[in-house]
């Protein structure tokens, strides 16, 4: 018998009184230590078909107008949520997508642990804790008081991740279903999270349903896969022969997407647009009583950098490297010592007044669009409002008609001024916030993991029109990311970074062909490991 049978599942939402259909016929099996994967882009269907299994849907607005989930051969569709206690954390387990929104921020990583033990095995406070350091231990955390009584924001985010398979493995479930395990983590915590999977698996022989768009995870953990498109599987089988003999057209197109190609050979004379000397950005340690500084952060340590017209500097490096802060010390928006110049002009030591004239030449496209952009205000007014502080008012019809060039030349339709951004997809949002810093006709682009949580369809539609933009414009760009396949398609030179220090610097050819430091090697090899899986 099959751990988990779903049959002919369909799933509807009720929208302004209407039942909207999100899942449509979906049947799989998943059979007891082995791994299914769910694969397809965001809004496939395959998060809400995983919760169906724990009926975790918002009933009554959410539906099964057909089909059937049986777990061990009883049917759960419909159960009681109090009958859904017992198969819920005992049986079957859930790791979410962000562990920064799915841990308790108010509660320590000892507690919230320890929940798990309380709820569903009863266990005294003794056993439970001595449980949680066990668990601890099984995912790789050492159990030290420091982290016992820690809260999810101090750790990093591979902790974190590591923290909630820990909660999911505490009842010892028979299937872990892991949504979207690794999106937007570093490409080293990657491995070292699904390595991790992989030997708990083995240990404890508990079944696997992974959800994600990243067909290299899929290659190197499943045995089987479900291709997902418009709540419809579209293709089902062996991995190893979807992957080498795909049948339909979308499998086709996921295997085929992802960022591709070097950047082309820029013109090495060009003009220096912006150039950091020796930029450091120290935060301070404060303590006691008066909370005197006792120490610094030093998140940017002593780095210099130069960015021409028409090149991508690249910046790499772990979560927490100094990536973003040195991004935003060259533009001002944070306090930093060192050089700072601009078209061979000092601008440290500028006002904020004095700069004033110069913000709409150097622009940032920040990492998570939907964070970014207001909700309260259309697409149309949120990339008027570089129009508005840096040009005036001028004619009303001008600005429209210019808003809706600079959206069509994103790939966006001019009439999509009008409408809000929850209206759109990860990635058009992005193409906007494209948009918005690309309407002032700027010559310096700060671009911070612009696709990072991106299925790999869109990071490739994103890298091309990237591409064009520079091309056509000349544009200066300072792309930080963690995602190496991205940086190589359109980095120049590359900064590679570790503790606020930049540990290796070149060519973007060198440093990808041929590391020096071992950290540029670790990373490379972590990320090759990735990449080739997916050939």
């Amino acid at each position: 018998m099959a751990l988990v049978t779903v049959q002919n599942l369909g799933i509807s939402f009720k929208v302004k009184g209407q039942d909207i259909p999100a899942v449509q016929d979906v049947s799989f099996e998943i059979n007891k230590g082995e791994t299914l994967a769910l694969v397809g882009e965001s809004g496939s269907g395959k998060s809400i078909t995983a919760l169906s299994i724990l009926q975790l849907l918002p009933y009554p607005l959410a539906s099964h107008p057909t089909g059937s989930i049986r777990v061990e051969g009883e049917e759960v569709v419909g159960k009681p949520q109090s009958d859904m206690q017992s198969i819920r954390g005992n049986k079957i387990s859930m790791v979410f997508q962000e562990p920064m929104t799915s841990l308790n921020p108010l509660h320590t990583i000892e507690k919230q642990i320890n929940e798990t033990l309380l709820v569903h095995k009863g266990m005294g406070k003794a056993d439970a804790a001595a449980r949680v350091r066990e668990l601890l231990d099984l995912v790789g955390l050492e159990a030290t008081e420091d982290r016992l009584s820690a809260y999810p924001h101090q750790l990093s985010g591979g902790q974190r991740q590591r923290v909630m398979i820990a909660m999911a493995l505490a009842n010892e479930p028979d299937l872990l279903i892991a949504d979207e395990p690794t999106t937007a983590l570093d490409v080293t915590i990657q491995a070292q999270i699904l390595e991790l999977l992989m030997d708990l698996q083995k240990r404890l022989g508990m079944a696997i349903l992974l959800i994600t768009h990243d067909l290299g995870i899929v290659r190197k953990m499943s045995k089987d896969v479900c291709v997902m498109t418009g709540g419809k599987i579209v293709e089902a089988g062996k991995t190893a022969d979807i992957f080498e003999h795909p049948q339909h057209d979308y499998t086709k197109m996921l295997l085929a997407a992802e960022p591709k190609g070097l950047p082309v050979a820029k013109d090495n004379g060009a003009d220096e647009v912006i150039r950091g000397d020796n930029v450091k950005v120290y935060f301070p340690i404060k303590a006691g009583l008066l909370k005197r500084t006792i120490d610094h952060v030093k998140a940017v340590d002593d780095i210099s950098v130069s960015v021409k017209a028409g090149h991508t500097v690249g910046v790499v490096g772990e979560s927490g490297s100094g990536k973003s802060t040195l991004g935003l010390a060259l533009l001002r928006l944070i306090k930093s010592e060192g050089g700072i110049l601009y078209n061979g002009r000092s601008i440290q030591k500028e006002s904020w007044k004095a700069l004033r004239p110069l913000r709409s030449e150097i622009q940032i496209v920040f990492q998570d669009p939907y964070s970014s952009l207001s909700p309260r205000l259309s697409v149309g007014q949120i990339i008027e409002e570089g129009l508005l502080v840096h040009q005036g008012r001028g004619d009303p019809d001008e600005r429209r008609k210019l808003i809706g060039e600079t959206l069509e030349e994103v790939g966006i339709p001019a009439e999509a001024q009008d409408r809000y951004p929850h209206e759109f997809s990860g990635g058009q949002r992005q193409r906007i916030s494209i948009a918005r810093a690309l309407i002032l006709k700027p010559r310096f682009i700060v671009l911070d993991e612009p696709t990072s949580a991106l299925d790999m369809s869109v990071q490739a539609q994103i890298v091309d029109l990237l591409r064009d933009l520079q091309a056509r414009y000349n544009l200066a760009y300072l792309f930080i990311s963690h995602d190496l396949k991205v940086v190589r398609a359109l980095a120049d030179t590359v900064l590679v970074m570790k503790k606020g220090k930049v540990v290796e610097q070149g060519p973007a050819e060198q440093i990808f062909d041929n590391p020096q430091t071992l950290y540029t090697k670790a990373l490379m090899k972590a990320a090759f490991d990735l990449a080739t899986l997916k050939e």
